[in-house]
């Protein structure tokens, strides 16, 4: 019934996204002197634990809004950071490769700012916390899973996000569960990506659930998109749904 409820939230923001007012609220804080703003949506009722959201390189929009507002529906307390800075939403594809190139280029300052984010997503939710994000919040979500992340992370997701690790890193034993929705006919990230990930997972020993989805292509769950596939979009999501109420039961 909660993923049936989850689809149904997102069937009505499809429908009415221009007109509908979200329920959440933008979050503006500093890390190191640059100014950031997130985005912040909770439930009615006791959170089942926090979700921190990565944008994808459009940077933080009304996309990951919504996805935060279904989160809070679901019951859990969710928080969409910002890893580009206040006002930094690149329109131009030249942009959006120069921005995130930017962090590409500076892995340390990449996971600096997320765990900048969970610090302050952390001072209104609770400690234990799955980190999610889509393309290239699900490569930077990766990031964090092999830098061994913060206490209190349960779990990784990655929404066809690039899969690849850089030569001088691993996944370190202990890494909490992580979960893979990938497109089937992913023209940016190959189905070779997919099996190098699962055996380096293998044999790092790290849980991991990797969900391919036949016809799906790149960006398969942007509804704002040309590329969103529905059929995909519902499977990942339920998907997730089931991989939240796993590593954050009590």
């Amino acid at each position: 019934m909660r993923c049936d409820l989850t689809w149904l939230a997102l069937a009505l923001a499809l429908v009415s996204a221009p007109a509908v007012a979200l329920a959440g609220e933008a979050v503006i804080y500093d890390i190191d002197g640059e100014t950031f703003e997130g985005y912040r949506a909770t439930p009615s009722d006791d959170s089942k634990g926090l979700v921190l959201i990565i944008h994808d390189w459009d940077g933080l929009t009304a996309y990951e809004q919504k996805r935060a507002e279904m989160l809070a529906v679901m019951g859990y307390d969710a928080f969409a950071v910002d890893i580009f800075g206040k006002g930094n939403r690149p329109v131009e594809i030249a942009d959006k490769k120069k921005e995130a190139g930017k962090l590409y280029d500076d892995r340390a300052r990449m996971r600096k700012l997320i765990l900048g984010g969970l610090a302050e997503a952390r001072k209104e939710s609770g400690e234990k916390t799955v980190v999610m994000g889509y393309c290239f919040g699900g490569t930077a979500t990766l990031e964090l899973a092999r830098s061994g992340g913060a206490e209190d992370v349960v779990g990784y997701t990655s929404f066809h996000g690039g899969l690849a690790t850089p030569e001088d890193q691993t996944y370190p034993a202990g890494t909490p569960p992580i979960l893979v929705a990938h497109g089937g006919a992913d023209a940016s990230v190959s189905m070779d990506d997919v099996a190098a990930l699962s055996q380096e997972l293998e044999k790092a020993g790290v849980p991991y659930e990797i969900e391919v989805y036949s016809g799906a292509p790149h960006g398969f769950t942007n509804f704002t998109s040309d590329k969103y596939q529905k059929r995909a979009d519902k499977q990942s999501w339920d998907a997730f749904s089931d991989f939240l109420s796993m590593t954050l039961a009590d």
